[in-house]
């Protein structure tokens, strides 16, 4: 069994609504385990079992949240260099336009060497059902990219 990694953080409930989406829609791949925590739940243990990784943030002050911040200081050290080439994607919930919060998880995801193998769902505003659509449709393409072997 693959293992797919979900982590995120939600305030308002939109990201978690995004989360959902995304862990409905990898549900769906045949031989692929799912475990979605919330960013203060993650840990070294959860990120360094995985075979790919789906992270999820709000847009706060033009960044991520401090919760996957800290996700990422309290994993960084601990993992260095040993998820070279870990197969990433990311979803945003925007209040402005989300890219800065992209830019910024990019950056670090580069430090650990990650690939990233689907552009971001950016959500700006509030959440439609094309948002949700479009979650469910990133979460079913990382599951079974998973399962086939692809990432």
């Amino acid at each position: 069994m693959k293992r797919l990694l979900i982590v995120y953080h939600t305030q308002s409930g939109h990201t978690g609504a995004l989360a959902d989406a995304v862990r409905a829609g990898a549900e769906t791949a045949d031989g692929v385990t799912v475990r979605c925590l919330k960013a203060f739940d993650a840990g070294v243990d959860d990120l360094a079992r995985c075979d790919a990784l789906l992270l999820g943030t709000p847009e706060n002050f033009g960044y991520m949240s401090g919760a996957l911040k800290d996700f990422f200081d309290r994993t960084y050290y601990p993992l260095e260099g040993q998820l070279t080439g870990l197969p990433f994607a990311l979803f945003i919930s925007a209040g402005n336009d989300g890219t800065n919060a992209v830019r910024e998880i990019r950056r670090i995801a580069t430090g650990y060497g990650w690939r990233e193998v689907a552009e971001p769902h950016i959500a700006r505003g509030e959440v439609t059902p094309a948002d949700i659509d479009a979650c469910h449709a990133l979460g079913a393409a990382m599951g079974e990219g998973l399962a086939m072997g692809i990432f």
